[in-house]
């Protein structure tokens, strides 16, 4: 089952910060820790516009894409990741609410 991302906030995010979470990957399964929640202001969305910054261990990119994410607090995520460069010694990727 999918979780409706259309219904998830910020503050959904905030708690989570440092947590896991796994996305399966046509190469098989990674490991994304979400590293920051940046809140954007107004937006399309009830809730507002905000942002996800996950780091993953270093190798090789994931391609731009819709991947599905799972963590224990959430059913399946949906999320278009989308990867933004090296970062603190892994690769870092942004998932953007709006």
């Amino acid at each position: 089952m999918t979780t409706d991302i259309a219904q998830l906030t910020a503050a959904d995010f905030e708690r989570r910060i440092e947590d896991e979470f796994r996305v399966s990957a046509p190469a098989g399964e990674v490991s994304l820790r979400l590293v920051e929640v940046r809140r954007l202001g107004k937006g399309l969305r009830q809730g507002d516009a905000f942002s996800l910054t996950f780091l993953s261990p270093p190798g090789p990119f994931l391609p731009q894409a819709i991947y599905p994410l799972q963590h224990p607090g959430f059913e399946t995520l949906d999320l278009f990741l989308v990867p933004i460069g090296p970062k603190d010694g892994g690769n870092s990727y942004e998932a953007v609410f709006t």
